[in-house]
């Protein structure tokens, strides 16, 4: 009983700790996100691509895409100010822990399995604005496409950074039915390749 009872108090300060540090990356990353209007543009966009990948008539669908362009620009813009403005994040604030579950003080017990958020948004940014790029080689479609790999996968980071990998893989599920290693292969080549070196050390 002795050993059950200490076991359950471990784990309580265990689950504590966890969430303490959690909380504190949501109010780190949502205290720099609260000054722009990225994930209502997000939303728009998507909900954008939907309606106008669906839409049967040729010239009203063309009237979308173009619309869509607007705020694929202000998307990308107001990302690129977010990341250089996390970019000025303290080092110690930043690592992300590769481990695929949450532990607390992992990345000061495991410095060498982290990467660092602050880069992951740097690419994110190139990769969401080479996306919103217009490309006479690329069709509507596949400018989608890729443009919501990119923002699903940046979206995906954030989540890695304040809960932990599995979480995030399995919100990306949920909400976008596509699995983790589908999305990076969805991402363009040069996301592909920087993120890859980036996680993977």
């Amino acid at each position: 009983m002795d050993l059950f009872i200490l076991a359950a108090l471990i784990a309580f300060g265990v689950q504590m700790l966890k969430s303490r540090e959690q909380r504190q990356r949501i109010a780190l990353l949502g205290s720099h996100l609260g000054n722009y209007q990225i994930e209502k543009l997000m939303e728009n966009l998507t909900q954008g691509y939907l309606r106008a990948l669906g839409e049967h008539d040729a010239e009203r669908s063309e009237q979308i895409w173009r619309l869509l362009r607007t705020t694929e620009v202000q998307l990308s813009e107001q990302f690129s100010r977010f990341a250089n403005e996390f970019a000025q994040v303290p080092a110690e604030e930043a690592p992300v822990s590769r481990l695929p579950v949450a532990v607390p003080q992992a990345v000061r017990l495991f410095p060498d399995a982290t990467f660092d958020v602050r880069k992951a948004f740097a690419i994110h940014a190139k990769g969401i604005a080479a996306a919103a790029e217009d490309n006479p080689g690329r069709s509507y479609k596949d400018k989608a496409f890729t443009m919501s790999a990119e923002l699903f996968l940046m979206q995906h980071t954030c989540h890695w950074f304040c809960k932990s990998k599995t979480v995030a893989s399995a919100r990306m599920l949920a909400r976008h039915q596509t699995a983790y290693d589908q999305l990076v292969a969805s991402v363009t080549p040069a996301t592909r390749r920087a993120y890859q070196a980036l996680i993977e050390g």
